[in-house]
């Protein structure tokens, strides 16, 4: 009776773990499918375009069709767009925090839902950010709650250190297999398939170039007017009235070394506005940000991993 009994009680027991790990799934599932929609409502019939193809379309020269060859920022910046993009989208999250509350920097950046983003590149990133997170995260994440092969993993990283692996800057050779190789070409790809691009040979003496002209001078300048709106006729002076995905382009742009592309039309009126107000966000502390209610933590994680 007794063995019956505690064959009943680790039935219940197993089934309520179950319970638990369905839920979970459940629950992530539909704040990703929330954050979505989101996104979704906030855009408009326009081509949707990747915060990585907003950073890149305001770096690329219109006719010449390439970024500035001085620029040495915009490859990282494309890693930490992607970084942030997933987590706008609630693919990825940082660590929870414990008794003993650690900075964004020092906190571990972990999987939280592989469904498809759309994107070739961002579902290429997220599975890197699963192969590093511990089998038993992965296990109670598992869609439903049910079993999932795992394999020995990496131990998580932070944002910084991902912005390196995604960039192939790293030291460690066992780790170069994170590298995301040809960025820049797949997205100015991306671009031509969306019709906001077309490509071209040029020749530079010593060798032929692939080059990606501009051929929708419209979406460029859309892009260009949004982020000039954001910080002169629709500033807020509280980012966290601001939309989540412009305020990261503001920052990623930055980054990028390619927001000055943005300001370069104003007035030198409005461009002194425009930069004070980006100064503004800049010394802004990511740390008391992502305190605040409704903030994206693995934004303002971003954030603080370029402007430190």
């Amino acid at each position: 009776m007794t063995s019956l009994q505690q064959r009943s009680s680790g039935l219940v027991q197993r089934r309520t773990d179950a319970s638990r790990g369905a839920e979970g799934g459940k629950e992530i599932e539909r704040e990703v499918i929330e954050a979505e929609f989101e996104e979704e409502s906030d855009s408009s019939k326009d081509t949707r375009l990747t915060l990585m193809e907003e950073v890149l379309l305001l770096g690329l020269k219109d006719r010449e069709g390439y970024t500035s060859f001085w620029n040495d920022c915009i490859s990282s910046g494309l890693r930490g767009c992607m970084i942030m993009e997933l987590g706008l989208k609630g693919r990825v999250e940082l660590e929870k925090i414990g008794m003993r509350r650690k900075s964004l920097l020092n906190r571990k950046l972990v999987y939280r839902s592989d469904s498809p983003t759309g994107d070739v590149m961002l579902d290429e990133a997220v599975k890197h950010v699963k192969d590093t997170d511990p089998p038993e995260n992965i296990q109670s994440k598992a869609r439903g709650g049910g079993r999932v092969d795992v394999k020995d993993t990496d131990p998580p990283e932070n944002i910084q250190t991902w912005v390196e692996l995604l960039s192939g800057e790293t030291w460690n050779p066992l780790k170069l297999h994170y590298q995301l190789r040809n960025v820049r070409e797949r997205l100015a790809k991306n671009l031509v398939e969306k019709g906001v691009l077309t490509t071209e040979k040029q020749n530079f003496l010593l060798f032929d170039m692939t080059t990606h002209p501009l051929v929708n001078s419209t979406s460029k300048q859309k892009l260009i007017k949004k982020v000039q709106d954001a910080v002169l006729s629709k500033w807020t002076n509280d980012p966290h009235r601001m939309d989540k995905r412009l305020l990261g382009l503001i920052y990623m742009a930055h980054a990028s070394d390619v927001l000055e592309n943005a300001f370069a039309p104003l007035s030198d009126d409005d461009y002194e506005v425009a930069m004070k107000r980006v100064r503004e966000l800049l010394d802004l502390d990511p740390e008391q940000e992502c305190m605040k209610p409704n903030a994206n933590e693995v934004m303002w994680g971003t954030v603080a991993a370029f402007i430190k």
